[in-house]
């Protein structure tokens, strides 16, 4: 049967068909009155958008019609897979500040740019380097600020594609980076100090209270600077610290507390400790992001419960069901039938591998051949 919806034709004789009652199913059943043939119109694009729509309901939702079986639904909706996600188009104008960080799942890490409200951009990638946070750096715009956990890798990018960005220390990172080194519980008196002006940091809410913990820092490092200058001497029966060597008479005692003030010195240095409040780029009354908590708590949250709703997932699956979800935080989400094409639906016939054929074998089998 061919035609317009509403007049279709016989696919016999070409004549138009009339309506002739609806079938078992409740479809509307067309007759040729001429030679009498009788068929049903067919829609097959109403019916694989209704399938994309229940795809992508359960995909990002969990919900599945009552009435189909888990098995016959995956089955139906398998070629919704095929569907490429485009990332979203690059920023018109700079953002005020853009946050940054990259999570992992299987063998895979997940790059994503973040606004605070809406997902920006996003890159596959096996570890965060430098290579790889660039191809978000160059599709997007260089923002004012930009919040970061303080990979190298992407200091590096920043440095070569956004030189003009501010770089704002995510606070939160810069707890557990302390706390790697020295517990929750330090003995030392410089450890425990250190680790209580860190805790101080997230109650810093004006440029005033900025000069107090900088020059409370300060006086930390000239009490304990003859302190972080002790060493110890290679002797027998001396544990020999990891990444001392061998060649080493001798390295520093407290390795763990000068690697904090290395880490605070960097950051002061670089103005990557109070970005967030300087009067350059914002007022005391609208302060900019200090953590990248808006990014786990947002994009990085929903794909764990994602996965975590979908388990077993294929490695592609897995990886589409991601771009999926990433694409519904977006401001302007593509629309999933848009991005429908015959092939997705209808793939080309895949040629089988061809084996190479071994050299016949002349003569008798061999032992163990045969």
């Amino acid at each position: 049967m061919s035609g317009s919806r509403n007049s279709p034709s016989c696919g016999v004789c070409g004549r138009k068909l009339v309506k002739n009652g609806t079938t078992s199913a409740g479809r509307t059943r067309w007759r040729c009155k001429d030679c009498g043939a009788s068929s049903t119109q067919k829609r097959p694009d109403v019916t694989r958008k209704a399938e994309l729509t229940a795809f992508h309901t359960w995909l990002l939702h969990g919900r599945q019609p009552d009435h189909v079986i888990a098995r016959t639904f995956r089955r139906s909706r398998s070629w919704c897979w095929n569907i490429e996600v485009p990332p979203p188009p690059p920023l018109t104008e700079p953002a005020q500040v853009l946050m940054l960080d990259g999570t992992y799942f299987q063998s895979w890490c997940l790059l994503i740019a973040f606004d605070g409200t809406h997902v920006v951009d996003w890159q596959w990638c096996d570890r965060e380097k430098k290579i790889a946070w660039q191809q978000i750096l160059q599709r997007q715009p260089a923002p004012h600020v930009a919040v970061i956990d303080g990979g190298r890798g992407l200091l590096a990018a920043i440095a070569d594609d956004w030189p003009t960005t501010r770089v704002q220390r995510c606070y939160f990172h810069i707890f557990q980076t302390v706390r790697r080194h020295h517990t929750f519980k330090p003995r030392l008196d410089a450890a425990r100090e250190i680790v209580t002006l860190t805790t101080a940091l997230m109650n810093i809410r004006n440029s005033e209270q900025a000069v107090l913990w900088l020059q409370a820092y300060n006086d930390w490092e000239i009490k304990h600077d003859r302190f972080l200058r002790h060493r110890t001497y290679a002797r027998p029966h001396t544990v020999r610290p990891k990444g001392v060597a061998e060649t080493s008479t001798w390295w520093y005692t407290h390795r763990d507390l000068r690697k904090t003030r290395g880490l605070f010195r960097r950051l002061i240095s670089e103005e990557h400790l109070f970005t967030w409040i300087d009067p350059r780029l914002t007022d005391e009354e609208h302060p900019l992001p200090r953590t990248t908590s808006p990014l786990e708590g947002g994009p990085n949250k929903g794909l764990k419960d994602l996965f975590r709703a979908h388990r077993g997932l294929l490695t592609e699956h897995a990886r589409r069901a991601a771009e999926w979800k990433l694409n519904s935080l977006t401001a302007h989400p593509h629309d999933p039938w848009s991005l429908v094409r015959e092939e997705h639906h209808n793939p080309p016939p895949q040629r089988p591998k061809e084996t190479p054929v071994e050299d016949e074998q002349i003569g008798p089998a061999a032992y163990d051949t045969g």
